[in-house]
């Protein structure tokens, strides 16, 4: 059996994992940390849109462990540095927010060779925002003129002023500074 070419783009635009009897397995975050941390999440922005719309999050090519780091309650930011995964062209902005759902990571068949992790996002308004006019704002951009370099690592935490900073940049509704 062959899976559908839409099957095999990196997300299943608008699934959700409740219609889905191909999950194969669900799992627990391991030791949660205290209190609510904040990460960057870099994916292209057509795939943003596609874990949008399903209410899910995957990074790092559908790899486990960076998404056992965030546990519920904790916030994902994307950045998107180009609008497509193989030759899109050039973005380099902060495409969505969400905040994490629930503790489980769980696989999610997306077709008989491509078996990625995922985790459950209540994703918030916001509007995307280029990086440009935030650089020197950034603690871990200001002053770095290599700043790109951390954003290969595909995920990784950032403080709660940098998170503010970007959310609202990016306008994003319903982030009460107090409950952040």
């Amino acid at each position: 059996m062959r899976a559908a070419p839409e099957q095999l783009a990196l997300f299943s635009a608008g699934a959700s994992d409740d219609d889905d009897p191909v999950i194969a397995r669900s799992e627990r975050s391991q030791s949660p940390s205290p209190g609510q941390r904040y990460w960057i999440g870099v994916v292209s922005a057509s795939h943003v849109k596609r874990g949008v719309q399903g209410g899910f999050a995957q990074v790092c090519h559908g790899k486990a462990a960076p998404l056992r780091r965030m546990k519920a309650g904790d916030w994902l930011i994307y950045y998107s540095p180009r609008t497509e995964m193989d030759g899109g062209a050039p973005l380099r902005s902060f495409t969505a927010i969400g905040r994490v759902a629930d503790d489980v990571t769980y696989s999610f068949a997306m077709s008989e060779t491509f078996v990625p992790f995922r985790r459950n996002i209540r994703y918030t308004e916001c509007k995307s925002t280029e990086i440009g006019g935030l650089l020197e704002r950034l603690s871990f951009t200001r002053g770095n003129r290599h700043w790109g370099y951390l954003f290969r690592t595909g995920h990784f935490e950032i403080g709660r002023e940098d998170f503010l900073t970007i959310a609202g940049a990016m306008e994003a509704k319903d982030i009460d500074e107090h409950g952040v």
